[in-house]
């Protein structure tokens, strides 16, 4: 019987994957915070470096988030961190998954002296405490942004290359790659054109679960003065005020919940990823959604 016959318009459905509530609420997170990075420059709010206003106000009609121990209106610097704290988080993700990537699948698919070479830097890396090593470069290079994404993508780069060294020492040996190999291709042409394709989607996977771990780590490092530099509106340093003045609860609450809400947005997509791209764990969704 045709859809016409019946009188019902067979309408096309998301994978049950993106329909669960998690992962609408992840998809929900991120966007608002995306939207608002995008946009916050043309809302009518105060200047976030203004000192215009009563130093620590708690919030009202006057100013939604209270204000902070130099009077600036902690709603309008909230908004305004989402354009240091999410651009910042995809340089850094980019940086590492490129750095990692190249790495692990050169050591991968060349094996031999520039494998050692490779991963016992990468195990000598990974032999420190993340945050640890994170404050030691991040205070030898000095505090700013830009020096604590270059000292957050010198020691997360390891963890890309020891997945993609795994993924590519497991597909090196398929026969499509070496059918290629016979006839004629080299080893970096092979690797580009046989191998990276196949274990592009793992990675993938990484970067999204990874970008709530370096938000968190950008932010970490701000709160311990390492990171953002006064008088830049970024959630990390914002939360390091409120600690200071412990007794007006609004002024770490609000930049806390909006990493809270970003981390967990990344976090809730990524396993989303996971289970569409990982073939075993997609076709247990389908199972349990049918």
């Amino acid at each position: 019987m045709s859809t016409r016959a019946t009188g019902r318009i067979r309408r096309p459905r998301l994978p049950a994957v993106w329909r669960r509530p998690l992962t609408v609420t992840g998809l929900v997170f991120v966007l608002f915070w995306v939207v608002v990075a995008l946009v916050v420059p043309i809302l009518p709010l105060p200047d976030p470096l203004a000192q215009t206003s009563a130093t620590l106000v708690a919030p009202g009609s006057g100013h939604l988030f209270g204000t902070d121990i130099l009077g600036r209106d902690l709603f309008s610097r909230t908004l305004w961190g989402s354009r240091v704290s999410l651009p910042l988080a995809v340089i850094l993700v980019a940086a590492s998954l490129v750095i990692g990537s190249v790495l692990g699948a050169v050591a991968g698919y060349l094996g031999g002296v520039v494998d050692e070479v490779i991963m016992r830097f990468a195990d000598l890396v990974f032999a420190f405490p993340t945050i640890i090593l994170a404050m030691v470069v991040a205070a030898a290079l000095g505090p700013s942004l830009t020096n604590a994404v270059i000292a957050l993508a010198f020691i997360t780069w390891p963890n890309y290359a020891r997945v993609m060294r795994a993924l590519v020492v497991g597909a090196r040996g398929q026969e499509y790659v070496v059918a290629g190999r016979l006839l004629g291709s080299g080893p970096f042409t092979s690797l580009r054109r046989d191998v990276l394709p196949n274990v592009a989607a793992p990675m993938l996977v990484l970067a999204m679960l990874d970008f709530g771990s370096q938000i968190l780590l950008l932010s970490g490092l701000s709160f311990l003065g390492l990171g953002a530099v006064p008088p830049a509106a970024e959630w990390g340093s914002m939360v390091g005020d409120g600690v200071q003045q412990f007794s007006s609860w609004w002024l770490a609450t609000f930049p806390g919940l909006a990493i809270l809400t970003v981390v967990m947005g990344f976090n809730f997509i990524g396993d989303a990823l996971r289970d569409v791209l990982d073939p075993r764990t997609a076709n247990a969704v389908q199972r349990v959604s049918t």
